[in-house]
């Protein structure tokens, strides 16, 4: 089975965790920090990730600000008010879903 449609669900939760944790981000910074963190194990790419970011700013989710790098305009991404209680929420989902999944996996520790 191929590990990114398993992950996939799981990208929100991830990315409005990381925005809470360091602030803002701008796209290829957060799948980096993701890369980082999972030791290469989970690569986000660009045509997952954009989507989502566009999806939850127009949400009201995040709100972005762009700045100026050098010669290139950086898009930085951030959380809401609405997006920190959606990060919340979000990490409940998760946590269920994982203690779901332990219930399966173990069910003898169930």
């Amino acid at each position: 089975m191929n590990k990114s449609i398993l992950y996939k669900g799981c990208l929100e939760p991830i990315i409005l965790k990381l925005l809470n944790e360091n602030r803002r981000m701008y796209g290829y910074e957060i799948t980096q920090r993701v890369k980082d963190l999972t030791k290469g194990e989970l690569n986000i790419s660009e045509g997952a990730l954009y989507p989502l970011l566009h999806r939850l700013e127009a949400e009201g989710i995040l709100e972005a600000e762009m700045e100026n790098i050098g010669n290139r305009v950086r898009k930085y991404y951030s959380l809401t008010k609405d997006g920190k209680k959606q990060k919340s929420a979000a990490m409940s989902e998760l946590q269920n879903f994982i203690d779901t999944l332990q219930l399966l996996l173990n069910p003898k520790l169930a």
